[in-house]
């Protein structure tokens, strides 16, 4: 027996110490030397403090920002064991609301949204979360949508912001793939960065 274990032990060893160890380590070396931005998390930073990233969204709620989609991630209710709570934003929790398209908690919740947009036509990601709940961005529809509100907020003429919108409106990945949209937190930046 001892004869068979000692090939199988080391084909064990020899695997766990390729795949297990070089290989990770090999491809993280790769992805931190040609994409050290993406592989750190896209990690946003303003005045050398961390602030959030540009892959997760964030729950800005301040008449002076725009606003993301909304978010329908939960978290663990510790009142009620067994059952979930609203907690918008939290990336620890990265999933959509699993109603169905005939759920009545559904149309009630998009019924309510659209009321509070005040205006028709409502961009249907100002009033619906991402599979996700997570979406760090917005269609320019939607940015459009909140010009005058932060414009207004801030004390600052329309046309200067609706100019910022379109200087973080992204386009399609490679000219082909996606939709055009717009980063909140980058777009929130860039306001708050506006003399």
């Amino acid at each position: 027996m001892n004869a068979n274990m000692r090939p199988a032990l080391a084909v064990v060893g020899l695997s766990t110490l390729l795949c297990g160890l070089a290989l990770p380590l090999g491809f993280t070396g790769v992805a931190q030397l040609a994409f050290p931005a993406q592989a750190n998390g896209s990690l946003v930073e303003r005045e050398g403090t961390v602030i959030g990233s540009s892959l997760i969204g964030q729950g800005f709620t301040s008449e002076r920002y725009f606003h993301p989609r909304p978010s329908a991630t939960t978290e663990a209710d510790s009142e009620k064991p067994g059952s979930t709570r609203a907690a918008p934003y939290n990336a620890a929790a990265s999933a959509g609301s699993q109603a169905a398209p005939t759920s009545a908690a559904l149309l009630q919740t998009l019924k309510e949204r659209v009321a509070a947009e005040g205006r028709w036509p409502v961009p249907a990601d100002a009033v619906t979360a991402s599979a996700s709940g997570l979406d760090p961005h917005v269609s320019p529809e939607n940015a459009a949508r909140q010009v005058e509100r932060v414009a207004a907020a801030r004390g600052l003429a329309s046309e200067r912001v609706r100019a910022l919108v379109a200087r973080h409106t992204e386009g399609r990945e490679w000219g082909l793939f996606g939709e055009p949209r717009v980063n909140v937190l980058r777009l929130n930046l860039a306001l708050d960065g506006l003399r």
